[in-house]
């Protein structure tokens, strides 16, 4: 079955890219012609979206930044060690995934700047 589906999701893109290849031979312009330019002048920005995300970043580090504190005055200070105690702790990222060593430098660097 994953070797149909494989060949399918291939059939697609083949199909795909030819009919974009064949409208772009007519003429047709692709895509926004104005660019960003006019999504922004229309107020549709991702600039609310970003600053949502980032809020939701900040507090997210708001509450993990006391539990790392924690795990530090228990004596484990490297980063590596640090997401392996998130782990084992069973807190998660903000995205609800599991902790590494670039992670807990991230949230660090967000919580000093």
């Amino acid at each position: 079955m994953s070797e149909v589906a494989q060949h399918e999701r291939e059939a697609i893109s083949h199909r795909t890219k030819a009919a974009l290849a064949t409208a772009k031979a007519r003429g047709k312009r692709l895509g926004n012609v104005n660019g960003a330019a006019t999504l922004r002048r229309a107020g549709k920005g991702n600039v609310a979206a970003i600053k949502a995300i980032m809020a939701g970043a900040d507090r997210h580090a708001g509450d993990v930044l006391p539990v790392i504190e924690d795990i530090r005055a228990a004596g484990v200070t490297s980063l590596k060690g640090i997401a392996t105690e998130l782990n084992a702790r069973g807190i998660l990222t903000a995205r609800g995934g599991q902790w590494y060593a670039t992670t807990v430098r991230n949230l660090l660097g967000r919580a000093d700047g």
